[in-house]
């Protein structure tokens, strides 16, 4: 494992270390103001740095002096910065140096030195860690460093400089250190977001500048952070970045799905949210391809759109790395390498443990391959081979879970959970589901329900997304027998700004009436996020709504709230 200069660690990587941004957002512009009104970069002394662990504080080294950088200049930080995976002790540090975001960066073809810095104050009066990390040419000018050492259960202040350019300022916050005794002795709250789903071309994100006024002391993103579709919309300022080859209605170079993340990455809203929280992400398809299964490509491609696995393999490749080179992920990247793990188990002191599981990389081919995703329930009922995660993943979450002694217990996953039958209204008796869903691997979704059970864990709840819609549901191991007793809750958060694509909304309730009686709540008309506040007495769901997804300075309400108490394993509105 390599290290910077300063106290931290840099996450592994396989390859060894080598030698015009957006206008700013309103908070980037406070932040970075405050930053600028500290201790200046480069005059920084020793300073104590706290420890979690009770031995004796290391002194944080004193920076190089600000040295200009031929090629670095003014909007090098048109990314912003970000923050994610918070531990008691450490957190990841990201950023990018890219001043022309959407044209491959815009940075010489070089490695960059970048000086990082954490404080426990905005105006970085009082710095604990500092060091000078290498923005690597060939990850993109990205930038990680695991910044460990810190205090538990506490916010802290970051920013970066490259040459003599300064970075906008983010909070962050560390994860509470565990209580002796367990789920028993819990205390404290944790407040978080959750998020997923956020086509740029389809409307603005007023959703990720409220949840920048909520504060939250985490973001739960569970996937479809970009699109991948070829430009086309009715916002001329929201058309997609231009792919290597157009027609496809896909990317498929690295070059392709950097630009992409460039652009996404440079939209201030979502910069906002960034900067005011660290996050927690994990990937669904369209970070790669629509409904894509394992190494296996859209179902329905024919002609130039359609790969074999191979070719397939080496785009799931570019995707993953252009992944991971922009997100505040603690994980080991191959580059060329079609994998790279990111499930991973956080814990948050003695109240919450987050099983943050991916569902696309190992899951078995969509049965009966419809183009549409929708096909006959019974496909997914006698899918008996199938999985969504894969025998290891589901191994180490039944592990988790068994070894848990937090009191929530969240497991946070890409498509809905609960089971979603229905018929088509123009007739017909077949009963239909969305095989995409965890509907097309029902005795995968039964092993998982079955282990919750049988874990006995405190407090289950599931974290789900990808449907563009919002619903509170009660899961049961077996849903076509509803007088059974449910074994969790799930939360679905309707989507950031992508399109609702069913039919209308009554249509669904009319269904749910009919087929899904474990449905609590739903609602499909507008964007917005799930809003979560734990504490040991309960779980509060504020579900947010965007008012006109049409403009970025819409209003956002809480259209409904659900409470799960503790102890219990179904929701009630509040």
């Amino acid at each position: 494992m390599s290290r910077d200069r300063g106290d931290a660690v840099s996450p592994a990587r396989a390859q060894p270390a080598q030698g015009a941004g957006a206008r700013p957002h309103r908070r980037s512009l406070l932040l970075g103001g405050l930053g600028l009104g500290g201790a200046a970069l480069g005059g920084i002394g020793l300073a104590a740095c706290s420890t979690s662990n009770g031995t004796t504080p290391s002194p944080v080294p004193t920076l190089r002096a600000p040295t200009p950088v031929p090629g670095v200049s003014d909007g090098v930080f048109g990314l912003g910065v970000a923050s994610g995976d918070p531990l008691p002790d450490g957190v990841i540090l990201w950023t990018r140096l890219a001043p022309k975001p959407t044209q491959g960066g815009g940075m010489p073809s070089r490695d960059v030195p970048v000086d990082w810095q954490i404080a426990t104050d905005e105006r970085f009066a009082s710095v604990v860690r500092a060091g000078t990390q290498t923005a690597q040419a060939a990850f993109a000018h990205s930038v990680h460093v695991d910044v460990r050492g810190l205090e538990p259960g506490r916010d802290y202040y970051y920013r970066f400089r490259a040459g003599t350019v300064l970075s906008p300022v983010g909070r962050t916050r560390t994860a509470a250190a565990p209580a002796s005794g367990g789920a028993a002795a819990a205390s404290g709250s944790l407040s978080f977001a959750l998020v997923s789903c956020q086509d740029f071309q389809n409307g603005y994100w007023p959703a990720f500048d409220a949840i920048a006024a909520d504060h939250p002391d985490l973001v739960v993103h569970v996937g479809d952070y970009i699109y991948e579709y070829d430009p086309d919309s009715r916002f001329p300022d929201r058309l997609h970045t231009t792919p290597q080859t157009l027609g496809l209605d896909q990317l498929q170079t690295l070059s392709d799905y950097r630009n992409r993340y460039g652009q996404y990455k440079a939209d201030p809203a979502l910069q906002a949210a960034h900067h005011a929280a660290p996050w927690v992400v994990t990937w669904d398809d369209h970070e790669v391809e629509n409904n894509y299964s394992g190494l296996v490509d859209e179902p329905g491609d024919t002609g130039a759109r359609h790969q074999d696995p191979a070719r397939f393999a080496r785009q799931r490749a570019a995707a993953y790395q252009a992944y991971y080179e922009h997100m505040p992920i603690r994980a080991e990247l191959n580059p060329g390498s079609p994998d790279l793990r990111i499930y991973r188990r956080l814990t948050f002191g003695s109240l919450a443990t987050f099983n943050v599981m991916d569902t696309r990389q190992y899951r078995t081919r969509t049965p009966g391959d419809y183009p549409s995703a929708i096909g006959p329930a019974e496909l997914g009922r006698t899918d008996f081979d199938g999985t969504m995660a894969g025998a290891d993943q589901e191994r180490w979450l039944r592990a988790g879970l068994d070894a848990s002694r937090t009191r929530w217990n969240l497991i946070a996953q890409q498509t809905m959970m609960a089971q979603l039958d229905g018929q088509l209204p123009t007739g017909g008796t077949e009963l239909l589901t969305n095989l995409d869903q965890n509907d097309g691997y029902r005795p995968y979704r039964q092993r998982l329900l079955t282990g919750v059970r049988d874990s006995r864990v405190s407090n289950p709840v599931v974290l789900s997304g990808d449907l563009h819609c919002a619903w509170v549901n009660d899961l049961r191991v077996d849903f076509d027998r509803p007088d059974t007793p449910a074994v969790a809750t799930e939360f679905v958060c309707t989507s950031i700004s992508s399109a609702f694509f069913l039919i209308s909304d009554d249509f669904v309730r009319e269904n749910n009436a009919r087929f899904n009686p474990h449905v609590r709540y739903f609602r499909g008309d507008r964007r917005g996020y799930t809003r979560f506040r734990l504490t040991p007495t309960q779980c509060r769901a504020d579900q947010r709504v965007v008012a006109d997804s049409d403009r970025p300075d819409s209003p956002v309400t809480t259209d409904a709230t659900w409470i799960v108490e503790d102890g219990h394993r179904t929701a009630h509105s509040a």
